[in-house]
């Protein structure tokens, strides 16, 4: 194959005319006058022109490959975060967050079991066994909500938490800039999802603690000591 760069297409110079092949035999004013002879020439030209088109195009750079979609980087966690994670819920945590998640000013981190994706486990979203919270007071991490057989904090079981233990949480969460985290817990059986509404929960600025929220995503609810009362306080 010819190198593109010595092709015949960069011989010529631009201020010289390039040879065009010899027309049909016969003078113009022949081809005027003869119908047939015209359309062959007109016909003539439109290929040598399409030709020339499709050279011309060959000649020219391809078109550049779209660059590969770049992966989010992974959370770069600081020793004494992860440290403080694992002393909660073991060597086997993930931390998924962690800064001022509550908008209030205090250091939080949220950590998980993560379940890894397999063919046992092939269901959409985080997945996990066990979740916490915590809060940096004065250099200590403190736990302020668990999530496990049940949903609770340091002051009873959350509206909604299953009466039955419960040992497959899907996990979602978003964060708001003025109200802060917002976490979506879904009891799931074994490794079936049983399309069960999320229970919310965030931050409640009034009682300085996370709590459940009603239906509507709006509304916090008061924690029960039983769970019993938990389960029917969502209703």
């Amino acid at each position: 194959m010819e190198n593109l760069t010595e092709s015949r297409c960069f011989l010529a110079p631009a201020n010289e005319p390039v040879a065009m092949p010899s027309l049909p035999s016969g003078t113009g004013s022949e081809i005027s006058k003869n119908p047939s002879a015209l359309r062959r020439h007109k016909s003539w030209n439109v290929t040598l022109g399409l030709v020339a088109a499709c050279f011309l195009a060959g000649c020219g750079d391809s078109t550049p490959e779209k660059p590969a979609a770049q992966e989010k980087p992974a959370l770069t966690v600081p020793d004494d975060v992860q440290s403080a994670a694992d002393s909660l819920l073991g060597k086997e945590t993930t931390v998924l967050l962690f800064g001022d998640l509550a908008k209030n000013g205090k250091q939080e981190l949220l950590a998980a079991n993560v379940v890894p994706k397999s063919t046992s486990n092939n269901l959409p979203g985080t997945i996990v066994t066990r979740a916490v919270l915590a809060e940096n007071d004065k250099g200590q991490w403190t736990e302020i909500l668990r999530c496990d057989e049940h949903l609770k904090n340091g002051k009873g079981f959350l509206p909604g938490t299953p009466i039955g233990g419960v040992t497959g949480w899907r996990l979602a969460y978003e964060q708001d800039p003025e109200k802060g985290l917002a976490l979506y817990f879904t009891p799931l059986k074994g490794a079936v999802d049983t399309h069960t509404l999320p229970i919310g929960i965030r931050f409640n600025p009034d009682t300085k603690r996370y709590q459940s929220l009603d239906r509507s995503y709006e509304h916090f609810l008061n924690e029960a000591a039983s769970l019993s009362t938990a389960h029917s306080n969502l209703r």
